[in-house]
């Protein structure tokens, strides 16, 4: 569990580093685990839509990209492929995301991540107050979400869909990677 008095870890240290590099205000939040995206909004005192995933996808070999995705929402996965002009798209195990990345699935974000891979924003990040994993488990930085594309040098797309069973959800099944 993390809290006030327990060291902030290595991946925390080097998002809040990265975070500040890029000029970045921003609030810092620690809360014990969370299992679901109502819990983390909870303990970050937002709405679920304004909690971000930080899902890792690979493009090819050696070759990922993080998409920022809104709580209560999926990657289209159709629309990511056309956007990127590929035919498939595939989400990493584990530890292929930790090798890349630097940090442990729960706690990805691309600030300070061992390598820049390229970003995708969903359109509905910017402009707003949102919520982004700071590297740990328990750990989230709210910050401002058109500066934080800015900083990120994002490519900011529609590139998602309701999540099935979430207010205005079509009742089509998400299309798994190809």
């Amino acid at each position: 569990m993390t809290d006030a008095t327990t060291p902030p870890s290595e991946g925390e240290q080097r998002a809040v580093a990265a975070l500040e590099a890029a000029g970045l205000r921003y609030r810092l939040t620690r809360h014990g685990p969370v299992r679901s995206l109502a819990e983390a909004a909870r303990a970050r005192r937002l709405p679920p839509d304004q909690i971000v995933k930080t899902l890792v996808v690979r493009r090819g070999d050696d070759d990922f990209l993080f998409v920022l995705v809104p709580g209560g929402r999926t990657i289209a996965w159709p629309r990511l492929r056309e956007l990127l002009g590929v035919s498939r798209l595939s989400m990493p195990d584990a530890a292929v995301a930790k090798e890349v990345t630097g940090y442990e699935r729960g706690t990805i974000t691309p600030f300070g991540a061992t390598r820049a891979w390229p970003v995708i924003a969903d359109a509905r990040v910017a402009g707003r107050p949102m919520s982004i994993g700071a590297g740990a488990h328990g750990v989230a930085a709210t910050v401002d979400g058109s500066r934080m594309v800015l900083a990120l040098g994002a490519t900011v797309a529609d590139v998602t869909d309701p999540e099935p069973g979430t207010e205005g959800a079509d009742e089509r099944p998400a299309e798994a990677p190809a």
